[in-house]
């Protein structure tokens, strides 16, 4: 199974950090943020990995190369300066991602989640859903058993990784466009499953989070 890091996102709410940075690039525990998903990608035996960029985009090459030191192969996917959007960006990148279903990383988490237990979606996505955070009391979406619903209750927060198959995009055109909508179609249709990831989970949205995850990680390595 493939791979793709989101990585083309502004990243206003990061700046002034991301002003000469891409937020993906900015660095927790000695680290860039998209290398923890390299490694844990390479961990799983995932190897085969897409990476969109628009923003500031040629620092990723220029700091990742093609992947060999993370054990990886990575291609990239431009956008140009003012990126695709989330939905915009994969079905762009769907001629490096093959036929069969996909993973999908937010390149702006950091999470302890195990790709080894990922799987083909019995339906058009699988979604990894997450306890909700403070700036997310609401949640996203429900989850009764494995069904992802739109409404319900055991509401929680979609954690930005998800598997897809490229029927999901089947109808869209190129341009720049959101991939919630698409999800919601799919989840009327009783298309999209879901799972309940207890683990550690952070949205590195502002820099008072990235901030935070940086003392836990460092600390981490102290130990």
């Amino acid at each position: 199974m493939k791979a793709m890091i989101l990585a083309a996102g502004r990243g206003e709410r990061m700046r002034p950090l991301t002003d000469k940075t891409p937020k993906a690039l900015l660095r927790a525990g000695g680290q860039c943020l998209i290398e923890y998903h390299l490694k844990a990608l390479a961990t799983a035996g995932i190897t085969d990995i897409v990476i969109n960029y628009a923003y500031l985009g040629e620092q990723f090459p220029e700091r990742l190369g093609e992947g060999e030191r993370y054990g990886v192969s990575i291609s990239y996917s431009p956008e140009g300066e003012t990126g695709l959007e989330t939905g915009g960006g994969i079905f762009n990148a769907l001629p490096l991602l093959g036929d069969s279903a996909f993973i999908v990383i937010n390149g702006d988490i950091w999470t302890d989640y195990a790709f080894t237990s990922i799987t083909e979606p019995e339906g058009l996505a699988h979604l990894v859903m997450v306890n909700n955070p403070e700036h997310n009391p609401e949640g996203d979406f429900a989850l009764q058993e494995k069904q992802v619903q739109a409404e319900g209750k055991n509401r929680y927060t979609f954690s930005g990784i998800g598997i897809y198959r490229p029927e999901l995009f089947a109808n869209c055109e190129a341009g720049s466009f959101k991939l919630a909508p698409l999800l919601k179609e799919a989840i009327q249709k009783q298309q999209v499953t879901g799972e309940h990831f207890t683990g550690q989970w952070i949205d590195v949205g502002t820099p008072e989070r990235l901030q935070s995850l940086d003392k836990m990680l460092t600390a981490r390595e102290g130990n």
